[in-house]
Parts: structure tokens; C-alpha cells; sequence
């Protein structure tokens, strides 16, 4: 349960300029005196003050004193004799330690409840038997007890109950069931922890055996992080980290081309994408306005590979065709059992589905106007159509054949849907590349090392 920093009674007063009749200066002496009730000597100083409540003037009154084993505070306090309001804080008046303090405490008596607690506003108080919390700077400053932690949370807890109870009444049951925990708390009916982390290192837990060591008393200090030095103003904030200029990652760039059917102007957009288990491809996608038509094209984002690839697949289940793909332009495709080849740069750079690219296969052939009409050769249009049917049937799942992928650039892909495991229906070849092969490519004539020896300067 987490406890919001709704937890003080009203505003905190605004100091007004000081009126010489209402001001009463602290005895002299030390400016920090130990605190003591016998002190006679040790008395605030009064301050007129405006009330943030009716707007009328209070008394602000300031001590100024040392609590014994620990360090100077400030000690404030408010008062309204108008409208009855007040309020109590504590200030440290030493600096912010070089090192944060966490108190754990384990509250196993009614004289544990007794202990003295300052509890600075930078302080989080958390009670892990409730799963209970007080997150820092939700409330002011306090010099209190044990108890008066609890039953200042309990009186933080209670201010807004009768606005929930009227809208949102179950939430209002359980945070009365929990006051009644932390009410329990106070009785002390089992042993319950109370830890109070302060990253300033100005917050403090009474041993009441000082200067002997308390057993149920844990102190711990520690080196502030980064986020803590922030939080106390102790470092500037961090800038935020720009994101660099040349990650096209998450970015789709645009740029102006014409419509390869009707030649109207139209925007192609361009996507950098990471293929799992694969490498980067670049996708570009162009759709025209005026005419309708939508292309895609898709181009290795890297270099090309070492070795060629060459991917056989054995279509056996129509899960298959839901299989992703990427076919660069360097790719040539074959189905033995239709005896069909696809050669490299025919249907360009795609990345899609199995099945889409059995649908683009189809749609080339039988819609090739060489192969049809007048110009068509006797029994060509059967051949066509058993094509299509046989093709169909492939994508239907009703009847297995091999789906080859080869590429001697060694930049497409194909979906191993078992991976990180090897695929039984997929096999996937590396291989040297022939000499024609580097021609097509154009590596033959490509000098990649040692290309400056021998060249003089041209003139």
C-alpha cells in the first residue's frame, strides 16, 4: 500500500515579514542548544506569520536545537488563534551528508513505539509486513516517535475517506481495512519492521542505549545513485541522449518519385527493417493516388555474403504457405515436380508469404501476353491452365512438392518456423560461387584490397 503525500492537515503557512513587536529572540549562548525540557533558557523564536487557511495572521514559532547522538534541526511550528489552524515541520539545519542512512528497525515492544524518529522530507518510511510505503517528499519534515509516524499516516489515509465513500466506496472498504492493520500496528501484538531510508543521510531512529549498540537497531550507510544525487539537486539532470542522426531504425523516410504505370508524381516510403534469425533489408513501398497501383520492392541492407545460399523447403502442410520470405533480386526460384524456373530479376526484391509469391508466380505466367492470344502456340493455353491448377493445388495443400530458393549473393531467406532448431522439412546450403556467377554479380572485376598500388596521378 502506498501512501501519497496527502498526509499533512492543511497548507503550510507563508512566513510574512517579521514584526519587531512579535519577534522574540532566542537566549543567548549557543545558537543550537541539546534539547532538553529543564532548559529554561531555551525558548523559540516567534515570528508573525499568514495563515494559508482563513488569511489572517498566525505565529510561526522557531527552535533552533541539537538532538543528543545526532545533529542540529530546526524545529517550526504554526498556530492561528483565528481559525484554530496549525502545522509542525522539521528542517535539518546541517548540510546533506556525504552518505545516505538506512534505519531498520524491529519494533518488538510498547516501549519500541516510544523511540524518537526524525524523519526528513527526503525519507521514505516503508513497513514490509503491510507492504506499506511513504514515498520521499510526500511529506513534510517531523520530529515524532515510532508511534507518531504511524498515526500520522493513519490520519493522512482518513482525510479523504468520506469523498471516496461516496464515490468509489470499495476502494474507501479497503483503505478502512488497512488503517485497521496499521491501528493493530500500535498495540504491538507480534513484532513488525520499520525501515527509514534516507538518501540526505539527515533522518535519525533513537538507540535508546546509546552509546551501547542496540540489537533491534540496524544502521546502514551507503553511496548515493545517480538518480538519488539528482533527486536531491546535488547533480544536474542528466541530458537526455539524443538519437543519432544515422539510425534509420525507427524511421520511415519518404521521398518523391512518379507512378511507374501512369507517371503521376507519387511518394515512395522507405523502411529499414532487422528480419529475425536474418540480417537488415530494406523495404520501399510506393502507392500512387491517381492511378491506384501499389508496389513494394525489397533490398539487402549488407554486403554480399561470402558464399551463395541455396534453400530447399518440402512443402508438406499448408501451414507452410504462411511461412515468411525474402526474395532479393539476385534470387532465382524452382519447382521440380511443375518443372518451372524463375530466373534472377524477374519479380525483383519481395518480401512477403510463401503463398504470395506463388500467387505472384501464378499471375505472371498466365497473364504473360506472349503466351496468349494470336501469338500462342497450339496446346499452350492447356499448359497454362494445368500450370495454374497444379500451382493451385500447392497453395491449397493438396499437393506436396520442393520450393528452391537460390541465391548467389546469399541474401534472401526463408522462415524456420522450428528455430532456433533446425527445420526437418527446410534445408539451407552454402556454397562457393563459379566464376559465371561473380560475372553476373560483377565481382570479377571488383578490386577490393590493395587497389591503390600502381595507380599514378592523372594529370
Amino acid at each position: 500500500m502506498l501512501a501519497e503525500g496527502a498526509l499533512e492537515p492543511g497548507t503550510p503557512a507563508a512566513p510574512a515579514a517579521p514584526s519587531p513587536a512579535r519577534v522574540r529572540a532566542p537566549a543567548s549562548g549557543n545558537l543550537f542548544r541539546p534539547i532538553s525540557a529543564e532548559d529554561e533558557e531555551q525558548q523559540p523564536t516567534e515570528i508573525e506569520s499568514l495563515c494559508m487557511n482563513c488569511y489572517r495572521n498566525g505565529v510561526t514559532r522557531l527552535l533552533l536545537t541539537k538532538i543528543p547522538f545526532f545533529r542540529e534541526i530546526i524545529v517550526s511550528s504554526f498556530s492561528c488563534e483565528h481559525c484554530g489552524w496549525n502545522n509542525t515541520e522539521i528542517q535539518s539545519a546541517g548540510r546533506i551528508q556525504d552518505q545516505g542512512v538506512r534505519y531498520t528497525l524491529t519494533v518488538r515492544a510498547q516501549e519500541d513505539m516510544n523511540r524518537e524518529v526524525v524523519k526528513t522530507e527526503s525519507a521514505t518510511t516503508r513497513i514490509p509486513e503491510l507492504d506499506f510505503e511513504i514515498p520521499a517528499f510526500s511529506q513534510k519534515g517531523a520530529l515524532t516517535t515510532v508511534e507518531g509516524l504511524i498515526n500520522r499516516a493513519i490520519s493522512g489515509l482518513e482525510q479523504d475517506q468520506p469523498m471516496r465513500r461516496a464515490s468509489e466506496e470499495t476502494i474507501a472498504e479497503r483503505i478502512d481495512e488497512f488503517i485497521v492493520k496499521l491501528q493493530e500496528l500500535k498495540q504491538v501484538a507480534s513484532p513488525f519492521t520499520l525501515i527509514i531510508d534516507d538518501p540526505s543521510g539527515n533522518s535519525f531512529v533513537e538507540n535508546p542505549f546509546a552509546p551501547q549498540k542496540d540489537e533491534a537497531l540496524v544502521i546502514t550507510h551507503y553511496n548515493r545513485t545517480s538518480k538519488q544525487e539528482e533527486m536531491l539537486g546535488l547533480q544536474a539532470e542528466a541530458p537526455e541522449e539524443k538519437p543519432e542522426e544515422d539510425d534509420l531504425r525507427n524511421e520511415v523516410l519518404q521521398f518523391n518519385t512518379n507512378c511507374p504505370e501512369c507517371n503521376a508524381p507519387a511518394q515512395t516510403n522507405m523502411k529499414l527493417v532487422q528480419i529475425p534469425h536474418f540480417k537488415e533489408v530494406i523495404i520501399m513501398a510506393t502507392n500512387c493516388e491517381n492511378c491506384g497501383d501499389r508496389t513494394n520492392e525489397v533490398k539487402s541492407g549488407g554486403a554480399v555474403e561470402p558464399l551463395g545460399t541455396r534453400i530447399t523447403l518440402h512443402i508438406t502442410d499448408p501451414s507452410d504457405m504462411t511461412r515468411d520470405l525474402l526474395k532479393s533480386e539476385t534470387c532465382s526460384v524452382e519447382i521440380p515436380e511443375l518443372e518451372f524456373e524463375l530466373g534472377m530479376a524477374v519479380l525483383g526484391g519481395k518480401f512477403t508469404t510463401l503463398e504470395g509469391l506463388l500467387k505472384d508466380i501464378r499471375e505472371l505466367v498466365t497473364k504473360n501476353p506472349f503466351t496468349l492470344g494470336d501469338s500462342s502456340s497450339p496446346g499452350q493455353a492447356e499448359k497454362l491452365q494445368e500450370f495454374s491448377q497444379k500451382l493451385d493445388q500447392i497453395i491449397e495443400g493438396s499437393m506436396k512438392a520442393h520450393f528452391i530458393m537460390d541465391d548467389p549473393a546469399g541474401n534472401s531467406y526463408l522462415q524456420n518456423v522450428y528455430a532456433p532448431e533446425d527445420d526437418p522439412e527446410m534445408k539451407v546450403e552454402c556454397y562457393t560461387r563459379t566464376f559465371d556467377q561473380n560475372e553476373e554479380l560483377g565481382l570479377n572485376d571488383m578490386k577490393t584490397e590493395g587497389y591503390e598500388t600502381g595507380l599514378a596521378p592523372q594529370r
